[in-house]
């Protein structure tokens, strides 16, 4: 055996380890958790009751408000990690759906570690400085304006916001096609449960590539307007979902489908296939 097949054997094998596996599972689980804070805290905006931002530090500010937040944070931090890691191995190796192993799929899995571990890192950063108020608009706008300031920047924005566009999109058509159900042990589950998983992966990954979609053409609005205050973050990008002849309630049921997205996750959590391609 080369040096190189025993290094990639070795890496096979920590990519399918029990531990790994059950980190994956933690992660989905943290993410669950964030998008019903988020959801919650939408629906409060669009209700009028709304004093949190409807992002992830908003999101973070309601956990630390209650006993255990801060040790309940630190387990969300250490879930992201562990889905960082596992997406990098379906990087790699390939993921377990069928054809997991193309070039498109691995890129995904890359793009979703790269977000993975910025929410890890913003999770840690909130908990080491908790008495910060930043809104994710605010830091949105900043490193949009930091980026356009350098040579072609303003092009690389505009390709972040067709990419996130696209990413938006392609939700939606795995949620119209119901897709995602190739990435669970649909057989293991019982029949009712299987339904339930279908709703709520429906409903709620549309819910999500909707707002994915917004929040790409922000970008794109920014980078061809050439004005930084266009870009918005997550909290922005619901509430422009208020000013559409629908008005809040378009954002309330915006809301209610990333709570079902949050709902999605954690049966995600159990059903999951973690085996790399």
């Amino acid at each position: 055996m080369t040096v190189k097949s025993g290094v990639k054997s070795v890496g096979r094998q920590a990519a399918s380890s029990r531990g790994l596996e059950w980190l994956a599972r933690a992660g989905f689980v943290a993410c669950g958790v964030t998008y019903l804070l988020i959801g919650v805290l939408a629906v409060q905006i669009g209700v009028g009751i709304g004093g949190e931002a409807a992002d992830a530090s908003g999101a973070m500010h309601a956990v630390v408000a209650y006993p255990g937040g801060f040790i309940a944070l630190w387990l969300v931090a250490v879930g992201f990690a562990g889905l960082a890691l596992w997406r990098l191995a379906e990087g790699i190796y390939g993921q377990a759906s069928p054809n997991g192993g193309t070039a498109v799929k691995r890129l995904a899995s890359l793009g979703r570690a790269i977000v993975h571990i910025a929410l890890c890192i913003a999770t840690v950063t909130f908990l080491l400085d908790v008495g910060s108020r930043h809104k994710g608009d605010d830091q949105s706008q900043d490193i949009t304006a930091t980026l356009m300031s350098h040579t072609g920047g303003r092009w690389l924005v505009l390709l972040i916001g067709l990419g996130v566009v696209a990413v938006g999109i392609s939700m939606i058509v795995e949620a119209v096609r119901g897709k995602f159900t190739d990435n669970l042990h649909m057989n293991h589950m019982g029949v009712r449960t299987r339904r339930t998983v279908k709703v709520l992966g429906v409903v709620g990954i549309f819910a999500r590539g909707s707002v994915f979609a917004v929040l790409g053409m922000f970008l794109v609005i920014t980078a061809a307007t050439f004005d930084s205050n266009e870009a918005q973050g997550l909290d922005g990008a619901l509430r422009k979902f208020t000013l559409t002849p629908l008005g809040p309630w378009l954002l309330v049921a915006v809301a209610l489908g990333l709570v079902t997205f949050g709902c999605y996750s954690c049966f995600e959590a159990r059903w999951r296939k973690t085996e790399p391609g």
